[in-house]
């Protein structure tokens, strides 16, 4: 709990206060936000966000490992192989996003790294981050990940290698894969107005963070399980690592939050957003909560679920918008809603799917007990 408390309470006090700084570092090396042409045109409350410093999720990723590092120092909780694996990823998509971000301010456009390139990065990421998921057994033989399908925990019936080491192997890959793709992608689309994909993060997070905590406290490797909770335990491996890592980063939000608000002195960048993204996949992926994950986080959905049916209504009626522009919060500000009531309702909606996950989350605890 020592490392839980100064992980959290280090990382919030790394962006809360030393944002600033970091901040005037940035101006002075020319990180400023680079607006869409179309945003000018059809959002013009967008052009005014010009220049305002960006690629600031650097800020909160360095605030993260900062404060998780302590906290395992402090609380004599040496780093594990799962809370070293969420790192790899919210660092590596971290990094594309910095390489996407910094090629839109060195040439003051709007085009980074094309679709297929970032697809490209995000893959070069996660199939490493999927190969050693399966590595580094504990004494019980738990890996980081597993083999198998998840909702509240493994499916038994959904076991990729049944079918073989080599089919297993490719297939897995492939779920890891989609899974890191998707969650990167989603929270990248998200990112358009100032704290939206911030304060979804910290909701989102938070949410994850709860499961792990509960997975801690009913793991199978407990001593002090009692028979009656035995068909409810959760073969995780290090589930308390995974809660202090994901607190940690929840709270760097928390911090960068205060100047992310309306109005925003900083975005987070591809950087941020990607990295976000990073965070959910590995944390969905190391605690076998993977579709639950999809409810969880079911507001970084909607933006990305937008742009889909938009570009599908277009094709079927060869022409004709199902949203005025998508994602759907920039449909939402071309109907004349205030940037931060959309911010503030979508805040509202992430919170009531994370409660819902985790309430159902407990509810197939309770089943079992």
């Amino acid at each position: 709990m020592r490392s839980l408390l100064t992980a959290a309470a280090i990382s919030l006090a790394f962006t809360l206060f030393l944002t600033p700084v970091f901040l005037r570092l940035f101006r002075r090396w020319g990180w400023g936000q680079v607006i869409r042409t179309p945003d000018d045109i059809h959002n013009p409350s967008h052009s005014a966000k010009r220049g305002t410093v960006t690629m600031g999720g650097t800020i909160f990723i360095v605030g993260a490992i900062v404060g998780y590092l302590v906290g395992c120092f402090v609380g004599n909780n040496p780093p594990t192989a799962s809370g070293l694996l969420v790192i790899w990823m919210m660092v590596g998509f971290g990094v594309v996003g910095f390489i996407d971000d910094y090629m839109k301010v060195r040439r003051q456009r709007s085009l980074g790294l094309s679709g297929w390139r970032k697809i490209v990065g995000q893959v070069i990421v996660t199939v490493p981050f999927g190969v050693f998921a399966l590595q580094f057994p504990d004494a019980y033989r738990q890996t980081p990940a597993s083999g198998y399908v998840s909702v509240f925990r493994d499916v038994p019936v959904l076991n990729f290698f049944a079918l073989g080491a080599v089919v297993g192997w490719i297939l897995y890959l492939l779920w890891i894969t989609f899974i890191g793709v998707a969650w990167s992608n989603s929270t990248n689309v998200t990112d358009g107005l100032d704290g939206l994909a911030t304060g979804i993060g910290i909701f989102t997070i938070a949410a994850m963070s709860l499961a792990t905590f509960w997975q801690f406290q009913q793991t199978c490797t407990g001593a002090a399980l009692v028979d009656v909770y035995q068909p409810a335990c959760y073969s995780t491996r290090d589930p308390l690592d995974l809660t202090i890592i994901a607190a940690s980063f929840v709270s760097a939000l928390v911090g960068f939050l205060w100047w992310n608000a309306p109005k925003a002195k900083v975005f987070m960048g591809d950087v941020g957003s990607m990295s976000i993204g990073g965070v959910i996949a590995a944390m969905s992926i190391l605690s076998h909560t993977e579709l639950l994950a999809v409810l969880i986080a079911g507001a970084f959905i909607i933006g990305p679920g937008s742009v889909i049916l938009q570009r599908l209504y277009f094709k079927v009626t060869r022409g004709k918008r199902l949203f005025l522009m998508s994602p759907f919060h920039h449909h939402l500000e071309m109907r004349g809603w205030p940037e931060i009531t959309i911010v503030v309702r979508m805040w509202i909606i992430a919170g009531m799917l994370a409660v819902t996950g985790i309430g159902l989350f407990y509810v197939e605890w309770l089943s079992r007990t």
